[in-house]
């Protein structure tokens, strides 16, 4: 983890706890060496970073390419673990290094539905996660994020100081049979699909707890 990375994950711990009362349910579940993909819903630009700061090593994101052309957050983002990706969504060489950098042994935050949600609820996976966990056979750590879509909803002009919880389910471990694409007639996109599927069955599966005391807050 470099200072820059360390400096920003411990300004966005501090930040979400202070103005969005942050508690991650099931902490003890995050895998913190090896290959990793951190799947999560996406509801808020707020996301990215509050998927990070679950774990505690520093992990990879996906972020436009159009991005750099912000003052000051163009010059920071290749400091912060960030990935370029065209704004198309259909840009290869980025789902490349993607699969680069979690077979290298690293983690990557990946929202199988592709975009925000519009409206909090969840939305149908689209296949690219699962070309990444046929390509890199590394377990799935999925994800669900309770309330950042209240905090900061998506075309929203103004930010809410709404409480926001994520849980973590039990990671996924694909078996070479389930990555087999003879499975589906050979058809890879069918595979890709059915992956992504799975994943978000299982973000779908998570839910608030009842109580309080199976929870941590990020310190």
């Amino acid at each position: 983890m470099s200072f820059t990375y360390y400096f920003w994950y411990t300004l966005s711990k501090i930040a979400a706890r202070f103005f969005f009362s942050f508690r991650v349910v099931h902490p003890e579940r995050m895998i913190e060496e090896g290959p990793l993909i951190l799947a999560s819903n996406h509801q808020s630009y707020f996301d990215p970073p509050l998927v990070g700061i679950c774990s505690k090593r520093g992990v990879y994101y996906l972020a436009r390419k159009t991005l750099l052309q912000i003052p000051l957050l163009g010059k920071l983002l290749p400091h912060i673990n960030v990935i370029l990706v065209d704004r198309d969504g259909n840009d290869m060489s980025a789902l490349k290094t993607v699969i680069r950098t979690v077979k290298s042994g690293k983690g990557v935050v990946l929202f199988p539905e592709g975009t925000r949600s519009p409206d909090g609820n969840l939305q149908p996976a689209k296949a690219g996660i699962g070309l990444v966990i046929a390509k890199t056979r590394a377990p799935v750590q999925p994800m669900r994020i309770f309330g950042s879509h209240d905090a900061f909803p998506k075309g929203a002009g103004h930010i809410s100081l709404a409480p926001i919880t994520v849980v973590l389910g039990e990671a996924i471990r694909f078996t070479d049979a389930e990555l087999d694409p003879a499975t589906y007639g050979d058809h890879e996109r069918a595979l890709y699909q059915h992956l992504a599927n799975r994943v978000m069955e299982a973000i779908g599966a998570l839910h608030l707890p009842e109580e309080s005391s199976t929870a941590e807050s990020v310190s």
